[in-house]
């Protein structure tokens, strides 16, 4: 797939514009109700919606845009490592089992971006 080499930097840029697209929506879904919870849901504790809400809505709308792109990123990714252990870890160790595989995604992928900076399609690019 060596065609594919090529469009390294566009695609790691696309991943990292989604996942924070993706990270934006759940901190709008914890500040401003939208888009609305499943039917079923219990609503969040109020300090899951005050702190990790503006981390969830600012982080991830920095990371989309690529700016302040490293700190937003290492921010966003111990938030997941945060979430997981206080949601997730302490029923079981398998994430599979305790339903913690998506706080273990955006952890190491923003871990991951934080380490690789903000790439092409950044403002960070733009600034520097």
């Amino acid at each position: 797939m060596k065609f594919m080499k090529r469009f390294g930097s566009e695609a790691y840029a696309a991943l990292r514009i989604i996942a924070g697209l993706l990270f934006f929506a759940h901190g709008l879904q914890k500040l401003l109700g939208y888009p609305p919870m499943p039917e079923g849901y219990p609503p969040p504790p109020a300090f899951i919606i005050y702190v990790a809400g503006p981390i969830e809505l600012f982080g991830g709308l920095l990371i989309a845009l690529g700016l302040f792109t490293r700190p937003a990123a290492f921010l966003c990714s111990g938030l997941m490592a945060f979430a997981y252990w206080m949601a997730h870890g302490l029923k079981h160790w398998l994430p599979l089992v305790n339903q913690g595989e998506l706080a273990v995604l955006y952890c190491f992928l923003f871990l991951f971006i934080a380490a690789t900076g903000p790439g092409r399609w950044s403002l960070d690019a733009v600034r520097s």
